[in-house]
């Protein structure tokens, strides 16, 4: 009979009872783990790897405090890995790689000791020992943002010709605007001329008056 025990392979003959050993590894087997294993407290070995197990691992295996090997890898488990087995103290090899196990890993005892490998092809699980994902942008990211950095030289051409026509365009309308009707129209013409006129003799007489008031100041501090 062959046995895997601690990630090696080994083989012993018939006639030996492993009681606290059980290997079902390789064997097509489908639905979820039985909760009654979690009885056998005398296990040492639970190899369940590579079959088609679905649904969560029991949440009291924990119970099992004398497992020293535990391999659930390449089955279809789902959930969260127990909190119960943090609890396992004796447990040395652990595998829980290629399945679909989601949520935080536990992090005390013998956890923080596990090598990370243990939890490959699970994608959704989260926390140490698994490296910390930093989203680094694609190539395609960068080149795109290149593209954006750098200016466009026709663009800032197309821009200024645009900038400079508005400009022309606010003066010429703007001057035919007030000139135009003055052309146009002889009352508004001679209207604005009048308006001129007096605010130019009202410059006139402040700048006279202002003038004549520094004077006076002027001769009378000199007195």
């Amino acid at each position: 009979m062959d046995l895997v025990v601690k990630g090696r392979q080994y083989e012993y003959n018939d006639q030996i009872l492993h009681v606290n050993t059980i290997d079902v590894s390789r064997n097509c087997l489908s639905g979820e783990i039985p909760t009654e294993l979690t009885n056998l407290t005398l296990l040492n070995t639970l190899n369940l790897s590579w079959n088609q197990l679905t649904g969560k691992i029991p949440e009291n295996i924990g119970a099992l405090r004398q497992l020293e090997t535990l391999d659930l890898s390449n089955n279809l488990l789902s959930g969260h890995i127990p909190p119960s087995m943090s609890s396992m103290t004796f447990l040395s090899h652990l595998n829980l790689s290629y399945n679909n196990l989601s949520g935080q890993i536990p992090s005390t005892n013998q956890f923080s000791t596990f090598d990370p490998s243990i939890y490959e092809g699970n994608p959704q699980l989260l926390g140490p020992p698994l490296p910390t994902n930093s989203s680094t942008p694609s190539d395609g990211d960068a080149e795109h943002k290149d593209h954006e950095d750098v200016p466009n030289d026709g663009e800032e051409q197309f821009e200024k010709v645009w900038l400079y026509l508005s400009i022309a365009l606010g003066f010429i309308v703007g001057f035919w605007a007030v000139c135009g009707s003055l052309v146009i129209k002889k009352s508004w013409r001679h209207a604005y001329f009048c308006f001129v006129d007096k605010m130019k003799d009202r410059l006139l007489v402040v700048i006279a008056v202002n003038m004549a008031r520094l004077q006076r100041k002027f001769e009378a501090e000199r007195q």
